[in-house]
């Protein structure tokens, strides 16, 4: 009887685990400012904060709306590494400093690849939106993240 109830509690973990994370829309909008200050472009928000929330991310979902994007905010300033493992939609991932300036945009990432995607500089900030939004509002490094959850957003 024990053992039941343990495969199904485990079986129901796996379930959850497999489950899409929604965090709820963050009240304010983020802004992508060019390096002259312009407003590039602007996404409702997802905000990664926490540990858990920071290893899910995206992964499962299929269902993101286009002006939708998840900010992971992290603790520290350092390298950054993502990966695409269970997530099946491409993905443009931004990498931003602790001001909020863009020091990489990887575009087009592949869905549910293991291959890590470096940051190449130190970052607090990572932006993931959908692939080729980058590329189509001409987000840049130089760049810069504006938001109240971004230092001197």
């Amino acid at each position: 009887m024990v053992l039941a109830a343990l495969m199904v509690l485990g079986a129901s973990f796996a379930v959850l685990a497999n489950e899409p994370m929604r965090l709820p829309v963050d009240p304010a909008e983020l802004s992508v400012l060019s390096a002259e200050g312009e407003v590039r472009a602007r996404f409702d928000l997802e905000i990664a904060r926490t540990g858990e929330q920071h290893m899910r991310g995206l992964m499962h979902r299929t269902d993101l709306p286009e002006n939708r994007a998840m900010l992971f905010v992290f603790e520290v300033s350092g390298p950054r590494a993502f990966w695409m493992k269970d997530t099946p939609l491409p993905l443009d991932i931004v990498f931003a400093a602790a001001d909020g300036t863009i020091v990489r945009v990887a575009r087009d990432t592949v869905p549910f690849s293991t291959v890590p995607i470096r940051s190449g500089a130190p970052a607090l900030y990572v932006l993931e939106v959908h692939a080729g939004t980058a590329e189509t509002l001409g987000i840049e490094a130089g760049d810069r993240l504006v938001h109240p959850a971004i230092g001197g957003g």
